[in-house]
């Protein structure tokens, strides 16, 4: 399964920028001996409004990814869930999971439609630049998890 972080915006260099690409390298040779096929970052232009990027973002979905759409109306779900749930779509054959993060407005109707399941890392509003690392840090939880790792500390 390849991961997808599919993302309406550009980061910039900067602490965020190094702090994704720092768990998302750590955690590529962990997932790839999991039997994930590694993982893309795909940034999307922001603008022109939400049904605009919806346009956008679905352009870029593959035709048979399964899509989780964060979201902070979505349901809350902690790290071994998660590492249970990325294994569990991996094992049934899913061959990509790609996570969505929206613009600042949120996503459009096209959107929505298209990607019901949520994910929310908690009830509280988040940049959209700190989700990004927080979404990396969990992948790299979650497989470090798998993997059976001393990273998280349960």
């Amino acid at each position: 399964m390849r991961l997808t972080f599919l993302v309406v915006g550009k980061l910039k260099s900067g602490p965020e920028r190094d702090l994704v690409d720092e768990y998302v390298k750590r955690a590529l040779p962990v997932a790839r001996s999991l039997g994930f096929r590694g993982s893309e970052e795909v940034e999307v232009a922001s603008g022109g409004g939400l049904d605009a990027e919806a346009e956008r973002i679905l352009a870029k979905l593959p035709a048979s990814a399964r899509i989780l759409r964060l979201d902070e109306f979505g349901p809350v779900m902690g790290s071994e869930p998660f590492a249970q749930k990325l294994a569990q779509w991996r094992d049934q054959g899913t061959p990509d999971l790609v996570f969505l993060i929206g613009g600042a407005e949120g996503y459009g109707a096209a959107v929505k439609q298209a990607a019901p399941d949520t994910l929310a890392f908690g009830r509280q509003t988040w940049p959209h630049r700190l989700v990004r690392v927080m979404l990396a840090e969990q992948v790299y939880r979650a497989v470090s998890i798998m993997a059976g790792t001393p990273y998280h500390k349960a």
